[in-house]
């Protein structure tokens, strides 16, 4: 079996452009489908696929670890987060054709389930980005989340932390806190809450009067409590304990996480399938987060092919706790890919057919061709007009 093509389909769904990755065999009708999606980053990744293609055109699809050394080491540059997504995108798809060929699901391929259903978390508006990120007040938090829950789901994130520099203020901490106590009542106890700071403060210093603000309201975990490359600022706050810390959606390939894993930089690790490398890089991170007591919360706010890998993905790593979705991003999710099963609120069963098990609608895909995606970062300036993390 040979690889005879790879291309990348994109698909506008409005926040992001969908990147999805398409490898082709000299098997009639044998193809497989991944994800590379990147906001901000679509005609790069493209480019990155298309350079990356040569290298694999020829080659047996089915050897995915010499295909991902060839990825990897044949180019002669290291990869950044442009070029291990477009890696990420071709792999699945390679799984995607080893398990076809085979005719089991990938959750097999990574040694078998070890659960029988995979536990989902959804944002407000199951991921619509005016809910997600322009939820502001304590009005439109409760009864956005009211949504949700009233839907089936038992977990949800918000993003409410405010646009903060390397200090924060004493108001922005008290509206943090009316905005937690608002959610918190809207409800109730049993469910579970997660908060994205999205990298916002700039310092642990400024970080610290949030964290003990939610240590009030019970809440899951603490998201990205400072920028990605503060692994010391990370550390220290987890080391803290006012509540625990996930992290790590913007860390690349498990060379990035080793330090961070190392150094106990977070209680729940977050890496990104789509950009980590894909479904075998990241068995390797969990792996080693498992061994430092860690457990994973992958990242996942990004097209179908992306949630199907992180299905598959879940099934088959005992660390994982619960899974980021955001099937709600555009009401035609469900237009370009079909899923192997009957999605449920809060919770994804097993999955039984060949490969991802997806079925794609090229025509569909082609229906939303690429736009440039808005910048809504917009807002994330202070006062004096300083550029501060969105």
């Amino acid at each position: 079996m040979k690889i005879t093509a790879i291309t990348s389909h994109v698909c506008n769904a409005g926040m992001r452009n969908w990147i999805f990755v398409k490898v082709e065999t000299d098997q009639p009708g044998l193809v497989g489908w991944g994800e590379a999606t990147l906001e901000w980053k679509t005609r790069a990744v493209t480019g990155a696929i298309d350079d990356l293609a040569p290298l694999m055109i020829g080659t047996d699809p089915r050897d995915i670890e010499q295909a991902m050394q060839r990825m990897l080491r044949h180019g002669f540059w290291r990869l950044g987060v442009v070029g291990m997504s477009a890696v990420s995108g071709i792999e699945i798809a390679l799984w995607d054709i080893l398990g076809k060929s085979l005719n089991v699901p990938v959750w097999r391929l990574l040694g078998g389930k070890t659960r029988d259903h995979l536990r989902s978390y959804t944002h407000l508006g199951l991921g619509n980005q005016q809910a997600v990120y322009n939820s502001d007040t304590a009005a439109s938090l409760k009864d956005r989340a009211l949504e949700v829950v009233e839907m089936g789901y038992d977990a949800i994130k918000v993003v409410c932390v405010p646009y903060t520099h390397y200090l924060s203020t004493p108001a922005a901490v008290q509206d943090l806190d009316n905005l937690m106590s608002t959610l918190r009542q809207a409800v109730g106890g049993k469910v579970d809450i997660m908060v994205d700071f999205h990298g916002r403060p700039a310092s642990a210093a400024a970080a610290r009067p949030y964290l003990d603000v939610l240590s009030h309201y019970n809440v899951m975990f603490a998201e990205e409590p400072v920028p990605p490359e503060d692994m010391a600022g990370h550390a220290a706050l987890t080391a803290e304990g006012r509540v625990p810390i996930a992290s790590g959606e913007r860390l690349i390939g498990r060379r990035e996480f080793d330090p961070a894993i190392a150094a106990r930089a977070f209680d729940i690790a977050q890496p990104d399938i789509v950009h980590a490398g894909g479904l075998w890089e990241t068995r390797k991170i969990a792996a080693r987060a498992e061994t430092a007591g860690i457990g994973l919360a992958p990242h996942n706010p990004l097209g179908p092919i992306a949630g199907v890998a992180a299905l598959h993905f879940g099934i088959a790593t005992p660390n994982v706790v619960i899974q980021e979705e955001m099937t709600g991003a555009v009401p035609w999710y469900d237009q370009v890919v079909g899923w192997p099963i009957t999605r449920k609120p809060g919770k994804w069963d097993l999955p039984t057919a060949a490969g991802l098990g997806v079925t794609v609608d090229e025509a569909a895909i082609a229906a939303h061709p690429f736009q440039q995606e808005p910048f809504v970062a917009a807002d994330a300036v202070g006062r004096d007009g300083t550029i501060l993390d969105w």
